[in-house]
């Protein structure tokens, strides 16, 4: 029911006091209780970025092969062949922490439609998941929902999801991070942007029915959660993946006519942001009559209307002589289809609902007196770096690998991918745990495309600049690992409550990182996502700056996953120093986490990767893999296991000491396998690549340089066991 409209009420709808006193100045007026919902939805930090917009601004978005960066539903870049790959991520968070599996599930409908709205077919999806400590009792909860609403959701649709990441800390514990990833295919020079046009044009409402699902979720995506966080269940959508299927279909369909001018999902703040942001870009006024919106409930207000984020619903700005072709294939699809208004002249939103004018607002201001914050930002203070001969290795080699690779941030994540279907389209060249990267092939071609998501938390906190240069860059190696070209990242920047001076400064270095790596691996952002307030009772987050990267191989036949040959040499590329601080190692082993994380040489990281990623393409490497968590020994017992073919390791360098050796993560680091190891060596010094052959594989036995021998049977054992064991153990 609608309230008085003051400050009070604004302020419960997220609005400072500062905030609605522009309101007021803008409208001349008190707003109705509708147009408060509307100011406050678009001002929400989830629709205006209005504490990140100020930094984003830093981030290299332009390549020759950019075709659309930030701005649009997703980015888009060119891919050869006439192609184009349309991709994004955004976060999910704070729906799937109260209700998990929907939470998730609606995830992965929203950044579908982000996707196909622009006229292009998914392919694959990804995400990148953080969750609680594993002995937290929600986390179970949680990640069994989430796990069940991705793999629900996307192979209800038909979309493969290829690949993700997972990560286990105790800064999760209370605000879980569900990022989700599409990539589409689409022609190049067909690509449907969100842009209003004509004026008297008819604005049409296509999908699904409209129901009060999802009331104010981008202001509760704005906000700190506190102790009644799962009562907040009313601002959870609920997703139906077999109408988002139906949906596809029905747009791909109308788009292959010419009765398209504009199209936008209806995502975060429903009806409001769409139609808000389609006039708004075209520089016209939009009239929107509620009483032609279908509902799926009796009774609901303008309000309730224009805020409901009820999913699968799309708003389109049509030609007026291609209504009834657009009806047509709606009604044939079993859709709605209904024209809920037309284009003005007059720069204003005006919403009517039965006989009244329920909002009646100018759409400039709307967005360019949006609030637009210069927070105060706090460094983050730097560790020092760990000297690796102070800090005692008192287990040993042998149980140290049995150790990590057993352990929740290095296990297998088979009991994760096994509820995905992965190969559904038949396109996928490398399923999860085959590769560093996912590879779709596109249908009809030799071309392939490399997909990853790719980020550290705890050099994040440690260091957020070098975290986010880390993150950019590994997601560039991990493409690189398979043979793509890397072209693009989309980023989901998942940061705590931005009005504390720390996780403002936290955010800043973090794209200082991100645009200093960009930069240099010619590796562009063309699209991206930012979620703060991820707060419990003021505990924050990690840093957590994910990044989504995408790459292109011109034959899908060339890409070389990580399960290792018999009787090759492996080859170890990049520079190994030893580096402990912020390491898997120090954490599970020496039960600490401090020092600082492994800083990134970008000019070395390109000059190792354009090396590995031409000896790919010339058939000279058998199998690669990139070292990160865990180190080379954790790199090599994935090799092993992959394929099942063991390796006898040579002796490591002596002025580095084992443990840090063959487990501290220095950064910009490969493993390769080759027929001949010595040749390869000679070609990487011309490269002026620093190598040496540190294995050769064969047999069914992990031979460690101290003397240790475990069989890859064990450690796969070892690898496999905790998410059976944790999530059937009641």
């Amino acid at each position: 029911m609608a309230r008085e409209v003051n400050q009070q009420l604004a302020r419960e709808f997220g609005l400072s006091a500062e905030e609605y006193g522009r309101v007021l100045e803008i409208m001349g007026r008190t707003p109705s209780f509708t147009e408060l919902g509307i100011f406050s939805v678009m001002w929400s930090e989830h629709c205006s970025y209005k504490s990140s917009r100020v930094w984003l601004k830093q981030l290299p978005t332009k390549a020759p092969w950019v075709i659309h960066g930030p701005g649009e539903n997703a980015g888009v870049v060119d891919i050869g062949d006439g192609l184009a790959a349309v991709f994004k991520m955004e976060s999910h968070n704070h729906p799937s922490f109260i209700e998990p599996y929907q939470g998730a599930a609606t995830g992965v409908g929203g950044i579908l439609r982000d996707v196909f709205t622009m006229g292009a077919r998914p392919v694959a999806n990804l995400n990148a998941l953080r969750f609680g400590r594993p002995e937290n009792p929600r986390t179970k909860r949680v990640v069994d929902g989430v796990v069940r609403g991705i793999g629900g959701y996307g192979n209800c649709v038909g979309v493969p999801t290829v690949g993700g990441e997972i990560n286990f800390h105790r800064a999760y514990d209370g605000n879980p991070l569900v990022n989700a990833m599409t990539v589409g295919i689409a022609s190049k020079d067909r690509i449907f942007l969100s842009a209003a046009a004509g004026i008297g044009n008819p604005v049409v409402y296509v999908g699904s029915k409209t129901g009060r699902d999802g009331i104010h979720g981008a202001t509760m995506a704005s906000a700190e959660f506190g102790a009644d966080s799962e009562e907040k269940r009313p601002t959870v959508q609920v997703g139906d993946p077999f109408t988002e299927k139906l949906l596809i279909e029905a747009c791909l369909e109308l788009m292959a006519t010419d009765a398209i001018v504009a199209i936008q999902d209806m995502g975060a703040a429903g009806l409001t942001s769409s139609s808000v942001e389609m006039a708004g870009k075209g520089g016209v006024g939009i009239e929107l009559d509620i009483d032609q919106v279908p509902a799926r409930e009796t009774g609901m207000s303008a309000y309730e209307f224009m805020l409901s984020e009820s999913q699968e619903r799309m708003l389109m700005v049509l030609r007026p002589d291609r209504e009834d072709v657009a009806r047509a294939i709606f009604e044939k699809w079993d859709l709605d289809f209904a024209v809920i208004g037309h284009l003005t002249d007059t720069g204003r939103i005006t919403v009517k609902h039965q006989g009244r004018i329920e909002a009646d607002i100018p759409l400039a201001p709307l967005a360019d007196q949006a609030p637009l914050y210069h927070r105060p930002t706090a460094e983050t203070p730097k560790g020092e770096k760990l000297n690796p001969a102070r800090i005692e290795d008192r287990v040993g080699l042998t149980r140290a690998l049995q150790t990590l690779i057993a352990c929740p941030d290095l296990c297998s994540r088979r009991w994760v991918w096994d509820q995905y279907d992965s190969s559904v389209g038949g396109q996928t060249v490398k399923r999860p745990g085959a590769a560093d990267a996912a590879v779709v092939k596109l249908e009809g071609l030799k071309r392939a495309i490399a997909l990853t998501t790719d980020c550290t938390p705890r050099y994040c906190a440690a260091d957020p600049e070098a975290g986010g240069m880390q993150a950019v860059a590994e997601a560039w190696r991990n493409l690189t690992a398979v043979g793509a070209r890397p072209l693009a990242i989309t980023d989901n920047m998942n940061f705590g409550n931005p009005e504390k001076p720390e996780i403002m400064g936290q955010f800043a270095a973090a794209i200082r990182g991100m645009a200093a790596a960009c930069e240099a691996l010619d590796f562009p952002v063309v699209s991206g996502n930012v979620s703060l307030y991820n707060e419990t009772e003021g505990r924050g987050i990690l840093p957590t700056p994910a990044i989504g990267g995408l790459g292109v191989l011109e034959d899908a036949a060339q890409a070389v996953g990580l399960a290792l040959p018999p009787w090759l040499d492996l080859v170890l590329l990049g520079t190994t120093k030893g580096w402990i601080g912020q390491s898997l190692w120090l954490r599970e082993i020496a039960g600490r986490e401090d020092g600082a994380p492994p800083p990134v040489d970008l000019a070395a990281e390109r000059a190792v990767g354009d090396f590995v990623r031409n000896q790919i393409l010339a058939g000279t490497v058998r199998a690669c893999h990139d070292v990160s968590d865990g180190g080379v020994l954790v790199a090599i017992a994935e090799m092993c296991i992959a394929s099942g073919v063991g390796a006898r390791l040579a002796t490591h360098p002596r002025d580095i000491p084992g443990h840090a050796f063959w487990f501290g993560e220095d950064q910009g680091r490969y493993l390769v396998a080759v027929p001949d190891g010595a040749a390869f060596i000679r070609a990487a010094e011309v490269a002026s690549v620093p190598a040496m052959r540190i294995a050769t594989s064969g047999g069914q036995d992990l031979t460690l340089p101290d003397g240790g021998t475990i069989s890859v049977k064990a450690l796969r054992d070892a690898h496999e066991r905790f998410f059976p064991a944790w999530m059937e153990g009641g």
